[in-house]
């Protein structure tokens, strides 16, 4: 049995209604090899939600900050699929990190944006796009702290129906991104997440249970997602 993370949700709105998306995204099959699907449009809250809804995500470049793309193969966790190895257990048992949902959003994502010697894909236009979008109910963090209140880690992203698109994460304390990852996952199956989408693998998240699978399967499960009854990310008794 998975160990539990002291968890308090701080999501303070529904999603708020968005006006229509003004673009029509290209099918994936038009990509290209890095899963390149659309250059152009903007970054308004109902452009960003119509990408995640037809499977693309905004992935600005240093020449061009209007890129969405649907990489195959998609990295997903499945919400039973997260390993947890036995020393992280213990750090998570040991109560040593506590966790937050929604309390500290632009912090996070700021955060996830500092990366030494390898540049960053969130832009301020990017940044402020997102702050927005959790604004209006749509965007989410989930923040780790250490005993004494320091943020030590966290991940922010996406919430469209009863799909999850994890954006990036960061840990400032050994361990805390992964705590950060049992938080969401643990969330995910409080709230009704039936896909956590993370995009891209990497060496961190697939030691820790990611899966790739064929981006028409990803299709296939995103569509299920959106048809299923929406997450419950907000709890009216939660704390503004």
């Amino acid at each position: 049995m998975l160990p539990e993370v002291r968890l308090a949700v701080h999501t303070a709105l529904a999603p708020q209604p968005l006006l229509p998306c003004r673009y029509e995204f290209p099918h994936p099959r038009r990509g290209d090899d890095r899963g390149l699907v659309g250059a152009g449009g903007d970054f308004e809250p109902s452009t960003i939600i119509g990408a995640y809804t037809a499977g693309a995500f905004p992935w600005p470049t240093a020449g061009e900050q209007f890129l969405w793309f649907s990489p195959d193969p998609r990295c997903i966790i499945e919400l039973d699929g997260l390993h947890v190895s036995r020393r992280l257990a213990r750090t998570i048992r040991s109560g040593r990190f506590y966790a937050t949902v929604d309390l500290a959003f632009p912090k996070v994502m700021s955060l996830c944006a500092v990366r030494p010697g390898e540049g960053t894909w969130i832009t301020p236009d990017l940044f402020r796009a997102y702050v927005r979008l959790h604004q209006l109910g749509w965007a989410h963090s989930i923040e780790v702290w250490t005993g004494d209140g320091v943020l030590a880690g966290g991940l922010y992203g996406v919430g469209v129906g009863a799909m999850f698109g994890a954006e990036s994460m960061f840990h400032r304390v050994t361990d805390a991104s992964k705590v950060a990852m049992v938080a969401l996952m643990q969330h995910a199956r409080a709230i009704g997440i039936e896909l956590v989408d993370i995009q891209v693998a990497t060496p961190h998240t697939l030691s820790m249970g990611a899966t790739e699978i064929p981006r028409t399967t990803y299709y296939r499960r995103l569509a299920h997602a959106l048809a299923a009854p929406p997450a419950r990310w907000y709890e009216p008794e939660a704390k503004p």
